[in-house]
Formats: structure tokens, C-alpha cells, sequence
């Protein structure tokens, strides 16, 4: 009986008496099966390349429709293109905290899935639009696809046997730094051959393809968390989040003091204002109130944050500051294409997977995921540091943008590590959730205070029609903004330091937790109250 408390009897466990601590280990691993095997099999391998080749769409699309945006802005005569990028955005990031807490209750595997139908059906809907608005809301249906990463190494964290936990969802996090090498290149084939539709009949395609290797190759966690769905809650929340991005997205375009950004930005804190307020009331809240109160699950957060908006920040400055001609006079540029760009990015994006890699590898030799986020942004500070005082070089650049992809690499890795150690399985995927969220609004806002301040200070007096319209910053300009990236990198840093030694793990429990296995052998975890 739901919030009754009582306690269901546990199935026996094959391997219970090999093991030193079976109730210790049904936590730590709690899905293996009895005789599973604790070592990579052919499906294993299959299972995870699924996965990181579903979450690597994630970084296609948002480099291909940024190439292709002139091209639909053009064909759809509107001058709104920022919208296939925010809504993509706005909805990943409002559906987030819902589907965590649906995934902890109904299968991470179940809404993994559907979250990629979704996904698969607004990329269609987008490629086969005929209107700007009806391709807008296509995009906004494919945004479904962001909450897939904290989901998917939640359901690697349940189902893969515990000797490759760590290295897999490293890999996971860290692999979505590959793929930025082959993209131009596949961007330029796609609207050659195809047009700006072709981009997204491809994520259809791609996506859909990934989806039924994942339905064939990865099994279903056997947790569920037996709780209520808070749907007042999931509304407050969604609405904060979506003021505030719609604010942080468009205030540079409408004013930072006009009376549509105040109305979206206060109106967006008051909805999270209000959903805190939810979360101490309800019975059941969409998010534990424990969470928000665990010292370590906020400082991870931070870390997280400080990582993802970073990495969005360099992501954006760096083609700004490598692609102009050196005629400008200006003190940077090399008059790189779009294609030659590859020599600055492959570095960094490959060094990120490189540096995911070692995350993994360490972790698994009970390496402290603490110590190495802290390394990580490290690293971080020193490459953003070190680009913003000596940018006039090709080689030195690059060399910066190895530092500052392993940096990256071992923060993203470590984030999931974190989670796993801070909280129970059962409330992984809320949890990861409640840190992703963050992560989005972060990557969404550091460019916009970064260009904020360039806009005001560091306009370059070079006239548009000698570049080509296009707005140029001073050199100092860009040392400003690595050095802002710098700070930031500190910050994570600090936070990371700040992680106790030993973290305390949160259990799934409130004031009474039964335990137990289901009729179909799944095993859920009863809140009672």
C-alpha cells in the first residue's frame, strides 16, 4: 500500500552469499541479474555505442542549424531564427525536472525511448514544415532529446555490470565532443545535396536508427520510485525555467531594461520562487527537498554549471577570434574558413573525449571523482587564461585548446560520478535532472553576459561594410571574455574543492522506505508519509 510503510518480502538473490554484503550490493547494482556477466560483452559494447551515437545528435544539431539558420531565416523571410535554437532549448530544458522524476518512476529505459520518439517525430515535422511557425514548433518537439543524457547514464548506472559504470558514462558525457570534427564537413554535404531540409530529415533518420538499436541492446532498470507526480509543481518549475531562458535568450535583441525581458526574467523568478515554496508543502514534491538542502549535490551542481556554460562560452568565441583576416589590423585572426576552423576545433573536441576517458579509467581505480572535477577545472582556468593573453599564435592556440578540452573533458565526466556517488539509484535520474537543468540555463546565459559586456565596451570602430556586417571586437574584447571565463572556471573549482572527501550518499526515503520486488521482479522503493 502506497505511504503506508510496509515492507514487501525480497525476492533471494542467486549470488547474495558470494558477496560480502548483499544488500550493499543490490544498491550498488542493483539490476544485474543472477549470472551477469561483470565484464564487456559484444551487446555491452553495442549497447553503450548506442548511446553515445544518440547523444551525439545533441551536438550535430546545434552546430548544423547554426550553419544553416541564414539559409531558413532567407527561405522563410524572417528575421526570428534565433527560435530554432532557443526552442530546441526551452523545451529540453522545461522537460527536464518532469521527465526525471517519470524515468525514477516508470523505467529510465521506457521514457529514454519515448523522449527519442518525440525527438525523431519533431525533426520530421521541422524538415517537412511549411511555415516558420509549424518549423519552430517541430524544433521545440526535437528539444526532447536534451534530458536523454542524464537519462541515459542513469540507466547505464542500473544496468551495466558495476566494473564498467565508470568509464561507460564518462564515455557517454564526454564522447558528445567528437562529433564537432566531422560536422562542418557534414553540414556543407547536407545543404549542398539536400538544402536546409536535408539537416533535419537527417536527425529524423539518425535518431530513430539510434532509438531501435537502444530498444535491441539495452535492458531496463528494475528500480522504480513508488511516488506521486507532482504536476503543480512540474507547471511552477517549467514556467521559471522557460522565463528566465526566454529573458536570457532575447533581452540582448529586446533590451535588457525594456518591458519584455523584466516581465519574462521577474515573472520566470517568481514561478521558481513559488515552486520552492511547492517543494517544502507537498506531500510528494517533484524534487526531494532533501536535494536541495545536501551540501554536495548543490556544489556538484555548481561545478556542472561553471563546465557546460563554459564550454558553450569557448565554443562561441573561438571561431570569432581564429576566422577573421589578419588585415583587420586588430591583433587576432587568421582569415580561417569555416572548414579550415577544424585545426582549432579537433583538438579541443577530441581532447575532450581523450580526457572523459582517463575520468573513466581512474574512477575505476578508485580514483575520487572530487579530485579529478577539481583538476579538471584547473586545467580549465589555465587554457582560458592562457588564450586570453596569447591569441596571435596558430600553434599556441592549439596547444591552449588541448588544455582546455581535457579540462572540459574531465569536468563533464566526472559530473555523473558525482551523482551516482551523492545519491541512491533511485533517485538518479531526479536528481541528475535537477543538475542538468542548471547546466542548460548556464550554457544559455555565460554568452549572453559575455557579450553583454563586449557590446558595451569592445566594439571594434571598423565599419560593416568592410566586414562583411558583421560586428568585430577589440582585442582587449577578447581577453576580457577568456578572462570572465577564467573566473568562472575558478568558481567551479572552488566548489569542487569544497566536496567533502567521503560523500554522504542520500537514500530514497522520506520517513518510512519499503523495499522491495514487484510481480515483474523490479524493484521499488515506497515513499511513505
Amino acid at each position: 500500500m502506497h505511504g503506508s510503510g510496509a515492507r514487501r518480502t525480497r525476492k533471494p538473490r542467486a549470488r547474495a552469499d558470494s558477496r560480502k554484503d548483499s544488500t550493499m550490493s543490490a544498491v550498488a547494482h542493483p539490476s544485474e541479474p543472477s549470472g551477469a556477466p561483470d565484464r564487456w560483452t559484444p551487446r555491452l559494447v553495442l549497447s553503450l555505442a548506442s548511446i553515445v551515437l544518440l547523444l551525439e545528435m545533441l551536438t550535430v544539431s546545434y552546430i548544423m542549424v547554426s550553419v544553416a539558420l541564414p539559409q531558413i531565416e532567407a527561405h522563410f523571410q524572417t528575421t526570428q531564427g534565433a527560435w530554432m535554437l532557443t526552442s530546441y532549448l526551452l523545451v529540453g530544458a522545461v522537460a527536464t525536472p518532469l521527465l526525471g522524476k517519470l524515468a525514477d518512476m516508470y523505467g529510465k529505459r521506457k521514457i529514454l525511448l519515448i523522449c527519442i520518439a518525440v525527438s525523431a517525430v519533431g525533426s520530421a515535422i521541422t524538415a517537412a514544415a511549411p511555415t516558420y511557425g509549424l518549423m519552430v514548433a517541430g524544433r521545440a518537439l526535437a528539444g526532447t532529446l536534451t534530458p536523454c543524457v542524464f537519462i541515459a547514464y542513469s540507466l547505464i548506472r542500473d544496468v551495466f555490470p558495476a566494473k564498467t559504470i565508470a568509464l561507460s558514462v564518462s564515455i557517454v558525457t564526454t564522447g558528445l565532443g567528437l562529433v564537432a570534427i566531422p560536422a562542418p564537413f557534414l553540414t556543407g554535404w547536407c545543404l549542398d545535396h539536400f538544402g536546409f531540409r536535408g539537416i533535419f530529415w537527417f536527425f529524423a533518420i539518425a535518431t530513430a536508427v539510434f532509438g531501435l538499436l537502444i530498444l535491441f541492446t539495452t535492458d531496463e532498470s528494475s528500480l522504480r520510485l513508488r511516488s506521486r507526480m507532482d504536476f503543480l509543481g512540474a507547471a511552477l518549475l517549467g514556467l521559471g525555467i522557460a522565463g528566465v531562458l526566454i529573458a536570457v535568450s532575447f533581452g540582448p535583441t529586446w533590451g535588457w531594461a525594456s518591458g519584455s525581458t523584466l516581465v519574462y526574467l521577474f515573472g520566470g523568478i517568481a514561478f521558481m520562487i513559488a515552486w520552492l515554496v511547492s517543494v517544502r508543502l507537498l506531500p510528494e514534491p517533484l524534487l526531494d527537498p532533501r536535494i536541495l538542502r545536501q551540501r554536495s549535490i548543490v556544489l556538484i551542481t555548481v561545478s556542472a554549471s561553471a563546465a557546460y556554460g563554459l564550454s558553450t562560452l569557448y565554443t562561441v568565441l573561438m571561431p570569432m577570434m581564429t576566422m577573421p583576416p589578419r588585415s583587420t589590423g586588430l591583433g587576432y585572426g587568421f582569415g580561417v574558413s569555416a572548414k579550415a576552423y577544424a585545426i582549432f576545433q579537433a583538438p579541443q573536441g577530441g581532447m575532450i573525449v581523450v580526457g572523459g576517458a582517463i575520468v573513466g579509467i581512474l574512477v575505476g581505480r578508485n580514483v575520487r571523482p572530487r579530485t579529478l572535477m577539481a583538476t579538471g577545472m584547473a586545467l580549465t582556468v589555465v587554457g582560458f587564461l592562457l588564450t586570453s593573453l596569447l591569441h596571435d599564435n596558430k600553434a599556441l592556440l592549439i596547444c591552449f585548446a588541448v588544455i582546455t578540452g581535457t579540462g572540459l573533458g574531465f569536468a563533464y565526466a566526472t559530473v555523473p560520478n558525482l551523482l551516482i556517488e551523492a545519491v541512491s539509484p533511485q533517485l538518479q535520474a531526479t536528481t541528475s535532472s535537477f543538475a542538468n537543468t542548471f547546466q542548460t540555463i548556464s550554457s544559455a546565459a555565460m554568452p549572453v553576459v559575455v557579450f553583454a559586456v563586449l557590446n558595451n565596451s569592445y566594439i571594434a570602430p571598423i565599419p560593416k561594410s568592410l566586414t562583411g556586417g558583421a560586428i568585430l571586437y577589440t582585442n582587449s574584447g577578447f581577453q576580457v571574455a577568456f578572462q570572465i571565463g577564467a573566473v568562472v572556471a575558478v568558481v567551479g573549482a572552488i566548489a569542487a574543492l569544497l566536496l567533502p572527501r567521503k560523500i554522504k550518499q542520500l537514500q530514497a526515503e522520506a520517513a518510512t522506505v519499503a523495499a522491495g520486488e514487484d510481480e515483474s521482479g523490479a524493484t521499488s522503493v515506497v515513499l511513505g508519509h
